[in-house]
Parts: C-alpha cells; structure tokens; sequence
C-alpha cells in the first residue's frame, strides 16, 4: 500500500516537471519570439532612420548648391545697384575732358572709389550669409513638409506663396539696406581719407591700416576686438518696428506663416554664431581685396637693385592717385557673377557650411521647432 502511494507520487512529480517542461520550452519560444520581433524592429528602425538620414544630408547637399547659385545669379544685380548709386565711370569720363575742376572731381572719385569697393565687399559677404540662413531655413521646413512629419496637421509648414513672400525680404539688402550701407561707409571713408592728398604715397600695409580704420568706424567698434555686428544686421532685414509690408512683398498682418520665418531669420541674424560666420567673412572678404590691390604694389626691377630684396612689398609705395583707379575696379572682381577667387573663398569656407549645417539641422528637425 505504501509502495502504491509512493509510485503516484512519484508519477505526479515526473507529470508535473514535464509540465513545467513544456510550459517553460513555450516560454523559450514565446521570448525567442518576442525577441526576433524586437531585433527585426530595431533593424527597421534603423534602416529607416538611416534612410531618412540619408536623404535628409542629400536634400541639405542640393540646398547647399542651391545656395551657391542663388548667391552667383545675385551679384550682377547687386554690382549694377552700386554701380547706378556709386557711378565713378562718370567722373572719369568728366577728367578725359581735362575740366576746369579737375582737382574737386579727383576728390569726389577717390571717395566714390573706395566706398564703392568696400561695400561691394560688406554687401557680398552679407548676401552670402543670409542667403544661408534663408535658405536653410526654408530648406528645412521644404524637407518635414516633403516628410510628410506633421501628421497631425494636414497644411504644410512652407507652401510656395509663403516661400515666395518670405524670400522676397532679400530685396531690403539690395534696396534700402544697401543705400544706408552706402551712406554709412562713405561717412567713414571721408573721415578716413577726406584729408589724404592725392600726392600722398601709401604701401600695401599703410593701405590695409586705412580700411581696418574705416571698418571700425562702419561696425562701431571702439577697439580691436569685434565684439558686435548688430549695426550690420539692421542692412539685412528691416527693424520689426517698420511696416510688415516693407519686410516682404504684400506681406499683411494675417500672413503668420512668414512673419514667423522673418521672426526666426531675425533671432538667427542676432545670434553670436552668425556674428562669429559674418565676422570670419569680412576678415577673408577684406584679405582677398588687399590681395588684389596687392598685383599692383609689385616692385620693379629698379626697386629691387635699390633694396636688395625681393620681398619688398612693404617698402612698395604708390601716390593715392594711382591707388584710386586700382580700387575702383576691384568691384567686377569682388561682384562677378563666374566664380572669382573672391567669391569661391567666401562660399567655400568651412565655417560658412558648418553654420549652414546647423542652421538646417535646426529647421528640419521635428524636435527642435518643438521647442
């Protein structure tokens, strides 16, 4: 009887491991399951992330030459407004006739001269950087618009009549922004070489000082040390204080979508990355036009035998009056429409492109316009 007993009990045990068995083989194969499913949804994941990350970086590359030709497509444009408001060709046209006032006709072409050139060279440093910003900027709502990312909200964040009005602001730099530019540039410039004669000889050096003299006064600084470009971003976009219509072409209070895309361009023109981006353009954009002022400084066979040297740039100096028609003609250089060194420095450096990348990063990311 005791045997009997002991041999059920033996039997239950044995059934219920076989049990316990089963059911935890059912769990190996439910958790092997829930595993693969796991695994096979981490690799979709990141096969889709990796494709979106993909054709985010290959719309940013497109945009990025967008930008580059937009730039080249402008600057004939913007050559021809400060040609038609800084005209020196016809003051020189005036001195072929040898007038009685020759000498009030220099003065007014060497400070038409240099105003001209060195704000063709603010002016196309401008134009680069906000290009970027504006375009980067659209190109960010233009990439979650295409995405397809705001599920909620059937109306795009960008539709083409809202890009049209907002990339109509540019025409602040190439109108009113550009005209203030002009009067402020040529106020320094006659406070810098009003009293210089046209006798007066100057080396490449003491010339490089005159324009470090003239961009201080332009940007406000009271030292060395940039510390500002603010004064510059009101030649950019217009003070918010000014009409919503003279912001963008038929821009009215209900048009939100772009007075949003003005605000943000705004808050981004006052950040300290695009003051560091526009500062490191002016630097490379004032570097390249002494460059071409350089050429002309050469020394000739004669000055080499007298200073023994051929490094002598330096001691190369030339009367303000042969200066003059060197600087005039350096905005066809500074404004060409093919790629010059002068813009191919400025659309290819790497601060410009990182700031561009951010600035893209910033707007095409779902993530960040939430915050």
């Amino acid at each position: 009887m005791v045997t009997h007993v002991k041999g059920e009990k033996s039997y239950l045990f044995e059934t219920i491991d076989m049990k316990v068995q089963r059911v935890c083989r059912f769990c190996v194969y439910l958790l092997g399951k829930y595993g693969q499913k796991k695994i096979r949804e981490i690799q979709e994941r990141e096969a889709a992330e990796y494709i979106a990350q993909a054709r985010r970086q290959y719309h940013f590359e497109s945009n990025q030459r967008t930008c580059n030709m937009t730039v080249l497509s402008m600057l004939p444009t913007l050559r021809d407004a400060l040609m038609h408001q800084l005209n020196s060709e016809s003051l020189t046209s005036l001195l072929k006739n040898r007038p009685a006032n020759k000498l009030e006709i220099w003065e007014d072409l060497k400070i038409i001269s240099f105003t001209r050139s060195i704000v063709a060279v603010y002016s196309t440093c401008m134009l680069v950087v906000l290009l970027r910003v504006q375009l980067n900027i659209i190109g960010g709502y233009i990439y979650l618009d295409n995405a397809a990312v705001c599920k909620n909200d059937t109306t795009p964040l960008a539709p083409p009549e809202v890009q049209q009005q907002y990339l109509s602001s540019i025409q602040h730099l190439l109108g009113d922004g550009l005209t203030e530019l002009i009067t402020v540039v040529k106020q320094a410039v006659h406070k810098v070489f009003g009293s210089v004669s046209l006798k007066q000889t100057l080396s490449l050096l003491e010339l490089e000082q005159k324009l470090k003299d003239i961009r201080k006064v332009v940007e406000c600084k009271e030292s060395d040390k940039i510390t500002s470009y603010y004064p510059l971003c009101h030649y950019l976009m217009p003070d918010e204080e000014n009409p919503l219509a003279s912001q963008a072409c038929g821009l009215t209070e209900r048009d939100t979508a772009t007075i949003k895309l003005l605000n943000e361009t705004r808050d981004m023109l006052e950040s300290p990355d695009f003051v560091t981006v526009l500062s490191t353009c002016l630097n490379r954009g004032f570097s390249r036009l002494l460059d071409n002022v350089a050429e002309f400084f050469r020394p000739t066979e004669q000055d080499l035998c007298q200073n023994g040297s051929v490094n002598s740039l330096c001691s190369v100096s030339l009367p303000l009056a042969k200066i003059i028609p060197i600087i005039n003609g350096q905005i066809h250089s500074v404004c060409s429409e093919t790629p010059s060194h002068f813009v191919q420095d400025l659309l290819m450096m790497e601060q410009v492109k990182d700031f561009a990348a951010n600035v893209y990063e910033a707007f095409s990311t779902p993530q960040q316009l939430e915050k």
